[in-house]
């Protein structure tokens, strides 16, 4: 099976891990404000790096771009294997009040549409999610997710309208479909066909990164 969400199983795989801060020292001088320099990753295992090596992670890779760019940013990975929006509503005022970020990423929605939860709740607690960061003054970019065909074309295309609806009524940044070039290439999945390769982990840091480079 093929999806853009993640794997709607009670993985145990937690990975609220924080980049390790020494990865922001360069030999190029930051440039972020160190005020705002915190982006905080609020996602699922397509963030949490299911079935990787920590540092395989599009993530990992985006903290090794900041890096290298010049870029004095800190990538705060608060994703959780398995999650769904309504979790992501629960932790992340405790997430915003410890990290204080500049920019958040919501990667979220993928296993509330393979659940079948009714498009109305996904968007209600994606709207509650960028309400509460944009109230704590953060930018907010939204990953955008398309639910396979066989969930039917009218719950697919509401589903794929919950996230360009609520970037324009929030004039968040939003990356259409998250895992454009991946989720239809079984040579950039994992076996199961739902989490996306170590090989499939550059295209969705490419797919989110003009995105994300306009707002640093």
């Amino acid at each position: 099976m093929v999806s853009s969400g993640c794997q709607a199983d009670t993985a145990a795989t937690t990975a609220t891990v924080e980049i390790a801060e020494t990865t922001a020292t360069a030999a190029v001088a930051p440039t972020a404000d160190t005020a705002n320099s915190k982006i905080l990753i609020v996602g699922d295992s397509l963030s949490a790096g299911y079935g990787l090596e920590p540092e395989e992670s599009w993530v990992a890779l985006l903290q090794n771009r900041l890096t290298a760019e010049g870029y004095g940013h800190t990538v705060v990975n608060a994703s959780i294997s398995g999650d769904t929006t309504g979790g992501g509503v629960r932790r992340l005022p405790r997430a915003l009040e410890a990290h204080q970020p500049g920019i958040v990423v919501i990667e979220l929605g993928g296993n509330d549409g393979l659940r079948g939860t009714p498009v109305m709740v996904i968007r209600q607690n994606v709207s509650r999610m960028i309400g509460l960061a944009q109230d704590a003054g953060a930018r907010v970019v939204l990953a955008g997710m398309v639910m396979p065909p066989n969930y039917g074309q009218k719950y697919t295309d509401a589903f794929a309208n919950v996230y360009t609806a609520l970037a324009d009524d929030y004039d968040a940044a939003l990356v259409p479909f998250f895992m454009d070039g991946v989720a239809l290439d079984p040579t950039k999945m994992q076996p199961d066909q739902i989490h996306p390769n170590a090989d499939g982990q550059p295209i969705l840091l490419d797919n989110i990164w003009p995105v994300l480079r306009d707002l640093l």
